[in-house]
């Protein structure tokens, strides 16, 4: 690709993007909606005026670690600590029940086979695609409603890094009994590590940056080495540990969200997250979605899919939170919260090409599913919110006028 096409590429994507959040926001529908549709309007399976890349999926792909680093700047550590074992036990149910659902979904459409042949995990496979959440786009809804920071989501973000993890862990496991050389136990390994790694590493990077925060205040030198903090911890997330390049970007802003310039920081990484990085996400979504090639069988396959999809995270995750004494509205919007699929979602999909547990066929399906969660998720939410006062401080003027 010439490098010229790129500009002309993202002068369409920005300016779609925005056209269609600001008819979204007039619609009362939240912007990142409408992002998501222009994405599907100007791309392959609609009007043709873009395709897809590698330096947009890279564009897309800072663009989910800003929201994610910003989410962690957002969060409230003492929250953290109370919903911890809760987002836990919700986790756990938000992989268990997708999981069981999308086996028996599979076995529904192609028939029950013999546990341990590699139909079964076939089967299996479709299930653990179902057990991804992708939470980006659910923050910035509730960034947009002013609920972030609540006690419903600060469980829903925890639940969803929790989810990630859990979700990678049973996708070795699959793997691991298809291909005896992978050695699943090594992820959880890792995954400890990870985490081990992150409370020494970041309790002295929280120091450091206490210090420099303490002797130049609101400065902008202080967003800057943030950010590159957040790249740094989602490099490391991916290359050492094996763990999703978001958890290292939503830890990066755990680490330092107790800063006295935590919300300056968070403002400075708003600036390039709506303006170009925000978008380009948001409407690479809509961009990979093609509609062409369904058989009727495909067709039926592919509604159950979604279906089964959104179902079981409901009732795995809005259960739970029942359990834990949340009313029926709350565990809602936890249940809705967590519908949302994404980037984990193909990237276990892309795996299960890679190793031969997903026919190609079934990758339509699940852009159908993160097309339809992340279009759902938003509008749901605006509904359980409706006439709820924010919670959060107010927002940026940058924010406020994203016009």
């Amino acid at each position: 690709m010439e490098s010229f096409v790129i500009f002309r590429d993202l002068a369409i994507i920005v300016f779609a993007a925005k056209l269609c959040g600001l008819l979204a926001k007039k619609l009362k529908a939240p912007q990142v909606v409408g992002e998501i549709i222009a994405g599907l309007l100007i791309g392959p399976s609609v009007l043709g005026f873009v395709g897809q890349s590698d330096f947009l999926i890279q564009m897309a792909e800072i663009g989910v670690i800003l929201l994610m680093f910003s989410a962690g700047l957002g969060t409230d550590l003492k929250d953290l600590l109370k919903t911890g074992p809760m987002a836990f036990v919700v986790a756990c149910a938000g992989v268990a029940v997708p999981l069981l659902g999308g086996t028996l979904l599979y076995s529904c459409f192609y028939g029950f086979s013999a546990v341990g042949s590699e139909e079964f995990f076939r089967a299996v496979f479709i299930g653990v695609i179902m057990t991804a959440t992708s939470v980006s786009i659910t923050v910035q809804t509730l960034r947009e409603l002013g609920h972030l920071k609540g006690k419903t989501g600060t469980l829903i973000l925890n639940a969803a890094i929790i989810d990630d993890v859990i979700g990678i862990i049973v996708l070795t496991f699959v793997i691991g009994f298809k291909d005896p050389q992978q050695k699943p136990f090594t992820v959880i390994i890792n995954t400890v590590l990870f985490f081990i790694f992150s409370a020494g590493v970041g309790f002295i990077i929280y120091q450091v940056f206490k210090r420099i925060d303490k002797r130049y205040p609101h400065q902008r030198r202080i967003p800057i080495l943030g950010l590159s903090l957040c790249f740094a911890l989602a490099y490391l997330a991916e290359t050492l540990f094996g763990i999703a390049d978001i958890t290292g970007a939503y830890v990066a802003g755990l680490i330092l969200c107790s800063l006295r310039d935590s919300d300056y920081i968070a403002e400075k990484m708003d600036i390039n997250s709506y303006m170009l990085f925000g978008p380009v996400f948001f409407a690479s979504i809509g961009l990979k979605t093609e509609l062409s090639g369904f058989t009727p069988e495909l067709v039926a396959f592919s509604v159950g899919f979604v279906l089964v999809a959104l179902i079981t995270k409901i009732i795995g995750c809005g259960l739970v939170a029942k359990l834990f004494k949340y009313s029926n509205r709350e565990a809602m919007k936890i249940g809705v919260g967590m519908m949302t699929r994404g980037e984990v979602a193909l990237i276990v999909a892309q795996k299960g090409l890679a190793v031969g547990l997903l026919d190609s066929k079934y990758f339509t399906s699940v852009i159908l599913l993160i097309i339809c969660s992340s279009v759902l998720v938003p509008i749901i939410m605006k509904v359980l919110y409706r006439g709820e006062a924010p919670t959060d401080a107010p927002v940026s003027a940058e924010q406020t006028a994203q016009a």
